[in-house]
């Protein structure tokens, strides 16, 4: 039961800083490739534990199990290089390179997008005080204040005083209030002239 003041906000996953997820992702796949596949069982062993889904603890065991069998095929081989097949040689060179790939490929493309969900990290904050919230969360609270105060309490933009103020242009006259005119002009010099001839 809680009283007054900001609840506690449940605990979400927290979201490494970039640089610790790059660091990170470069030592394990470094890992994979100088052990030629061997250990690639790690970088799957942390995309398990950071994803949690039952996927990713198959796949470990899959990639364990691919692992454990090509150190068994490589213990069978001949120890001089000579000895071996091309055959022999040219499949362990296919399931290393496949394994490396596999197992480079998804855990990057899976643990990337993993925490791209998460989005970025949150701000630090002392202990004892609430979280901030979300950023969407965050607008629509901003929006909502916004929309409870009256139209008449915004400002209005202040008018730039270094802009020029160009007046209005006079709109021309139309063509049909001229031919009028010249009309109304026309008569009244006839009437004129006629009134001047009577004198």
């Amino acid at each position: 039961m809680h009283g007054y003041g900001p609840t506690p906000q449940q605990q979400t996953t927290s979201r490494p800083s970039p640089g610790t997820l790059t660091t990170v992702r470069v030592i394990l796949v470094t890992v994979t490739v100088l052990s030629c596949g061997l250990l690639g069982w790690v970088a799957m062993l942390r995309l398990a534990f950071v994803t949690r889904r039952p996927r990713d603890w198959v796949l470990l065991a899959v990639v364990i199990a691919l692992n454990a069998a090509l150190f068994g095929f490589i213990m069978d081989t001949p120890d001089n290089p000579e000895d071996m097949s091309d055959a022999a040689a040219l499949f362990m060179m296919v399931w290393i390179v496949a394994l490396l790939a596999g197992v480079i490929t998804y855990y990057l493309y899976v643990e990337i997008r993993h925490y791209s969900a998460l989005g970025s990290p949150a701000p630090y904050t002392a202990p004892g005080h609430p979280a901030p919230l979300p950023y969407q969360q965050h607008q629509q609270h901003q929006r909502g204040q916004q929309g409870q105060h009256p139209p008449h309490q915004q400002q209005s933009p202040q008018p730039n005083p270094y802009t020029v103020q160009t007046p209005p242009p006079t709109p021309a006259p139309a063509p049909q209030r001229l031919d009028q005119v010249r009309a109304e002009l026309d008569e009244l010099s006839d009437y004129l002239r006629k009134e001047g001839e009577g004198r």
